[in-house]
């Protein structure tokens, strides 16, 4: 269906104009969610909210991959997106038990008081 599609409301005379969702649309969600994924990686304090923005980012990623694959008609970009999604559930994991334990130690989860590292 390339162009729009004509339903039938309620009414005998009313008439809805429905346009398909292409790729653009996806591209358009995926570009928001990344720049809103990125904005809060680069401004927050909070490792928790820096950790829910490396989600959004890699949500932003497997929306392209997904409506790439669509578009191509091939399944190696939903195949590919499984993927990403197993090793954000692996990442988060793990993460969030760093995290505890810094808690733990430090008493705090703002990104600027944590210095084990340094000297």
């Amino acid at each position: 269906m390339d162009g729009p599609a004509t339903v039938q409301a309620g009414r005998a005379d009313t008439a809805v104009v429905l346009y398909p969702i292409s790729t653009v649309h996806f591209l358009v969600v995926s570009a928001v969610l990344f720049a809103t994924g990125v904005t809060g990686f680069l401004v927050r304090r909070n490792i928790v909210v820096i950790l829910m923005c490396i989600e959004l980012i890699l949500n932003a990623v497997n929306i392209n991959l997904v409506a790439f694959s669509h578009q191509h008609g091939h399944a190696t970009g939903q195949v590919f997106a499984l993927f990403v999604m197993s090793v954000a559930v692996a990442e988060a994991a793990v993460a969030l038990g760093i995290l505890i334990a810094l808690f733990r130690n430090r008493g705090t989860v703002l990104a600027d008081e944590l210095d084990l590292l340094k000297w």
